[in-house]
């Protein structure tokens, strides 16, 4: 199997978590039974998910969830899968924060729900709303959401969903170009299209985002967005033009940059 994934381009290490789900293990367990006789129907089903992710299926469908932040989430073909970049954008999100404080804070574009339950996992006194447009999406964040006994409230609507007073809008949005797809890689046919791609520079979302997030913040809150190391200098300019204030580009585990941070001026 690792032969297999090497020569088709995909990580080797992935033919343990498919022997694992084949077989009905978690990895520890797996690992434990190393050298003795693979159970009977196991060779059979383990390739046949090594058939499927060799076909472009990403690992994390094939395996029904994905871990982020601590939280162990379902996700499912037609969602966006949550990515370790945007891990760095809730630890963002958390420093803003002040602990104890029962801030309202919205996550745009939620998909699995990722983001938002992230927060309210560590910071219970939040009070946490997220939306999306995709109504399958919407369904999964609540899946997730009641597996971990987490209270968010998930919106099918559009960008902030005309609230107001908030402190805090957090969001990866689509941020791809349309002209990725002719190079994107097969894995990101099985995802949400709406969720990548935001017309040619990529920013079509992100932009409508700030107009919105304006009259959504209360004065003096923040947004935080998640984009691509190509296009967010352009964001940042068009948002000082815009008015945001304190605006900073910050960078992800290897050095890109790829959050956005603003506030909405205290007085204006």
């Amino acid at each position: 199997m690792e032969r297999r994934l090497g020569a088709g381009g995909k990580p080797p290490l992935e033919a343990r978590w498919l022997l694992a789900h084949a077989a009905g293990l978690d990895l520890e367990e797996l690992l434990s039974l190393l050298g003795r006789p693979v159970p009977e129907g196991v060779a059979e089903r383990a390739q046949a998910l090594l058939d499927r992710r060799l076909g472009g299926c990403p690992l994390q469908l094939i395996l029904g969830q994905t871990e982020f932040y601590g939280l162990e989430l379902w996700v499912e073909p037609g969602v966006l899968i949550p990515r370790p970049e945007t891990e760095g954008l809730v630890e963002l999100a958390l420093h803003a924060l002040s602990p104890g404080c029962s801030a309202w804070v919205l996550d745009v574009g939620t998909g699995s729900g990722a983001i938002a339950l992230a927060l309210k996992a560590r910071r219970p006194e939040l009070r946490v709303w997220a939306t999306d447009i995709n109504p399958r999406a919407i369904r999964l964040a609540q899946r997730n959401a009641r597996r971990w006994g987490l209270e968010v409230v998930f919106l099918l609507a559009s960008l902030t969903a005309g609230l107001r007073g908030l402190d805090l809008v957090v969001s990866n949005p689509p941020y791809l170009p349309e002209g990725y797809r002719k190079e994107a890689p097969p894995e990101l046919a099985y995802e949400d299209e709406a969720a990548l791609y935001a017309g040619p520079e990529g920013l079509g979302v992100a932009r409508a985002l700030l107009g919105e997030a304006w009259g959504a913040l209360r004065p003096g809150g923040r947004f935080m967005l998640e984009l691509a190391p190509e296009n967010i200098h352009i964001l940042r300019d068009e948002a000082a033009a815009l008015g945001w204030e304190g605006l900073e580009v910050r960078p992800d585990l290897v050095g890109r940059p790829r959050y956005l941070l603003g506030r909405r001026p205290y007085f204006q």
